[in-house]
């Protein structure tokens, strides 16, 4: 009875942890919403809306000053998609390598070098661009969508992997069973039952992506401008905001906490577009 007692206690203790734990992390959240918007949606309408998001121009130092973001947004969305293009296919395909291919020696060997490229600062990727890639694709798109496509590529290999491992694995013997060889009940049974679980990968791919900001710096060439091919120099929505906070002030200052609410709500469409392509799956 006192076990059983004691037993209740802990388990009323741990869900009061728990609950404030997740009340914590609301809160920490609200409180960034409320911060962006309070500070970033006065200065969108002194600038003026249409102004803001589709001016191509971005001078703060000039007078009058411009703060468009056009070229920060284009900039954004090529070199995220870029990433994905580079990141998906490869992450994709060597998480079916690690979860159903790969021999348990050669997986030991891999699969910590996965992790630890998931650990390695972004400064340190930023620094493998300027010596390894930017002397043969110089400072442009192309040379951050490579980076940011090989950064991107622990999270999709990882959860691609645990998706596939959480088959059932009735699914692969029932396709040996109907004549299907491996490859085929892998990639034509296994894969996409587990696509649910590749596609949230891709997602936080995506706002791996769209959020980083030190390596992009470093090989993409920072020109405030629309970016004309692939090879020309361009800059994104994060690395806008921490160029120039450093020095702004008034209506320049708003205008980057601006940019950084047109990223939230970026990030946003993003994470709604999964749920709803998740909940159209089920």
């Amino acid at each position: 009875m006192e076990q059983r007692v004691v037993a209740n206690i802990r388990e009323r203790v741990m869900g009061a942890v728990f609950f404030l734990s997740a009340a914590v992390s609301i809160l920490a959240v609200a409180l960034i919403c409320v911060f962006m918007f309070v500070n970033g949606i006065p200065a969108i309408f002194e600038i003026g809306p249409l102004n803001f998001i589709l001016g191509r121009e971005w001078s703060p130092t000039n007078i009058p000053p411009s703060f468009g973001i056009w070229p920060m947004i284009l900039g954004s969305l090529y070199i995220t998609a870029g990433a994905i293009v580079i990141g998906v296919p490869i992450g994709t395909v060597t998480a079916v390598f690690l979860a159903r291919v790969c021999p348990k020696k050669l997986y030991a060997a891999v699969k910590p070098g996965v992790n630890l490229l998931a650990g390695i600062p972004s400064v340190v990727y930023g620094f493998f661009g300027m010596a390894a890639i930017t002397p043969v694709l110089g400072n442009s798109v192309l040379s951050a969508c490579v980076l940011l496509g090989i950064m991107i590529l622990p999270t999709i290999i990882s959860i691609s992997e645990s998706a596939l491992r959480a088959v059932p694995e009735h699914y692969y013997d029932g396709a040996l069973a109907l004549g299907a060889g491996h490859y085929r009940a892998v990639f034509a049974v296994v894969l996409p039952a587990a696509k649910s679980g590749v596609l949230a990968a891709v997602v936080l791919g995506i706002g791996r992506a769209v959020g980083e900001t030190m390596a992009v710096i470093m090989v993409a060439g920072n020109q405030a401008r629309v970016p004309r091919s692939l090879m020309k120099g361009a800059r994104t929505l994060t690395a806008n905001i921490v160029i120039e906070m450093g020095y702004a002030a008034d209506l320049h200052r708003e205008a980057l906490i601006a940019t950084g609410v047109v990223l939230f709500v970026f990030i946003l469409i993003i994470n709604l577009s999964f749920s709803a392509i998740t909940r159209r799956m089920k």
